[in-house]
């Protein structure tokens, strides 16, 4: 039995191409032909790190495993795939779960052994880049020299030096930024809250940094770690390195900052860069003291806000911003509080309750109506009957084509063995391998057609049973986080527009725009499903998602209350 391979690439440093991207599968291939293997997709990560594998390529790599649309996994060598220990080895376990081994051109066929020794190899590499980066930044700092980034105020200085390199690290002041500096600064030290000097600054159309707006954040920041205008010593000729460390939370593959000790700090004396004089410093310092918390040592913006269950879904139906929390149980526009009216106009709040109420009520009663339910699903039925009966003859026509092309290929490598001039037949080889690739992605990302049919008439009645029983399980300790998680899933977002009032007064009118994948998944039990009907069942629910949105012109799940 001919096997089946799919082959990976990747590269991530800043010194490396595109290029090597293709270089990297031309030599796959090499060997797939050479093997008499037969390649059926090919997937690629470019600019992006081996130290996680939350990465486009290697994602789409392991869920086609999954469904066993190839045998083998086909790299240059096993760092391509991951540099990080525990998830090569994660990585291993799960292709060997689903029959798909890992060869590559530099270790062979992968086992037990090489998982062990490559890949501690690979972590002590990353760790040993990681202090090496470290000590060079950590010298460019102690030369007075920017370690990474620039602060609002200065310029960038870019020039030659003897021996044609480039010069980094170097800064000047930004007069007219720094005048912007000296405002806030005075500003805060004359008792305006950050929220009026951002409202001011925004008013007279003044840049932020990177040309945004002001936000009050980007003003106070946070003074334990110097972030912010306020807090950045650099606006005294002081410039302090390695004030907090990064760590990659293995769940997630995001980095997190973490505080270091303050003897670790490095700190190096920049008079030439000052802007602020030490008189309005301290007076700026004296006003954060006093503003300090009576029974705690936080600042009042630094306490972690709690997660209501639609905290991050709602956004302002004047300025597309997000909601926030802007007093004891309401929401807000954050754009206006944090930015000034200047930037958004909608100062209309809306109770937790309220709002919580309004949603939770609209998912229960309005959504997956039984009878647009009966007609979605007999128009789903019959456009999916109509597919698979021209899915199979498309699948074959590519899958005959990519035969000859490869044969097409196959013959001129005889041609150029045979004495004919590479260069008359290099546009054709190009050619040729361009469509190859081609027809190998398009095959692999060709769903096998499902033997099963899910979408059905009554699964409007299975939605409204689960959906009272995930609005109960909110006062239930035990299912509490289930429950929130789970109708967090069906909301795609909820839009409050402000509306008069007979008075004075505006109120919300809340839009909500329903996820159409949450909701079916939902309707047809998939939380509930095993590993492997779960993922059919996904990929099913996508699919009528597609179908739902584009090809019957029905409209997404939008409802206004």
């Amino acid at each position: 039995m001919t096997i089946r391979v799919a082959i990976y690439a990747r590269y991530s440093s800043d010194l490396q191409s595109a290029a090597s991207i293709e270089d990297q599968i031309r030599l796959c291939r090499e060997r797939a032909t050479r093997e008499g293997w037969q390649i059926v997709g090919s997937y690629e990560d470019a600019a992006t790190s081996g130290a996680s594998l939350m990465r486009p390529g290697i994602q789409r790599l392991q869920q086609d495993a999954r469904e066993r649309r190839f045998d083998l996994v086909l790299s240059e060598a096993l760092d391509r795939l991951s540099r990080n220990q525990a998830d090569i080895a994660n990585l291993y376990q799960n292709l060997a779960f689903t029959g798909v081994g890992i060869t590559t051109l530099s270790e062979g066929r992968v086992d037990e052994m090489h998982i062990g020794l490559k890949g501690t190899m690979n972590a002590l590499f990353l760790k040993d880049l990681a202090a090496k980066t470290h000590r060079g930044l950590r010298g460019r700092v102690e030369a007075g020299k920017s370690g990474g980034g620039n602060a609002y105020g200065y310029r960038v200085l870019r020039s030659l030096n003897e021996d044609g390199e480039v010069k980094r690290g170097d800064r000047e002041i930004n007069e007219q930024e720094a005048a912007v500096v000296r405002r806030i600064f005075r500003g805060y030290a004359e008792g305006q809250s950050p929220n009026q000097i951002a409202d001011r600054l925004n008013c007279e159309g003044v840049p932020g940094p990177r040309s945004g707006k002001w936000d009050k954040s980007t003003i106070h920041g946070n003074p334990k770690r110097g972030t912010g205008v306020l807090n950045n010593a650099i606006y005294i000729g002081r410039l302090i390195w390695n004030r907090q460390a990064f760590v990659k939370d293995p769940r997630t593959g995001k980095r997190q900052a973490r505080p270091n000790p303050e003897a670790d700090w490095i700190t190096t004396e920049v008079p030439d860069l000052r802007i602020i004089d030490q008189g309005l410093w301290e007076a700026v310092r004296a006003r954060q003291e006093g503003r300090m918390l009576a029974h705690t040592e936080r600042e009042a913006w630094e306490r972690r806000k709690p997660r209501f269950l639609l905290t991050g879904l709602v956004k302002c139906g004047c300025c597309g911003g997000g909601f926030s929390t802007i007093g004891k149980d309401r929401f807000g526009c954050s754009n206006s509080r944090n930015k000034g009216k200047s930037v958004c106009d909608n100062r209309t709040g809306i109770t937790r309750q309220d709002l919580e109420g309004r949603i939770l009520s609209l998912l229960t009663d309005r959504l997956m109506d039984p009878e647009l339910v009966k007609v979605f699903a007999a128009e789903y039925i019959a456009e999916r009957n109509r597919l698979a009966a021209t899915h199979t003859d498309d699948r074959a026509d590519k899958e005959k084509e990519l035969t000859k092309v490869i044969k097409d290929q196959d013959v001129l490598v005889n041609a150029i063995l045979a004495g004919t001039p590479a260069d008359r037949i290099k546009a054709k080889m190009e050619q040729l391998e361009t469509r190859q690739r081609q027809l190998e992605k398009d095959l692999a990302r060709s769903p096998a057609p499902a033997s099963t049919v899910r979408i059905h008439p009554r699964m409007a009645d299975t939605y409204h049973y689960r959906i009272r029983s995930l609005v109960a399980g909110l006062t239930e300790a035990d299912h509490e986080t289930e429950a929130r998680n789970a109708i967090r899933s069906l909301i795609d977002k909820i839009v409050a527009t402000p509306l008069p009032t007979k008075g004075k007064r505006h109120t919300l009118a809340l839009t909500l725009h329903g996820d159409l994948a949450g909701i079916l998944g939902l309707s047809l039990g998939a939380d509930l499903l095993s590993e492997q009907q779960k993922t059919s069942c996904e990929q099913e629910v996508n699919q009528s998602v597609e179908f739902l949105v584009a090809g019957t012109g029905f409209e997404p799940v939008t409802f206004r209350l």
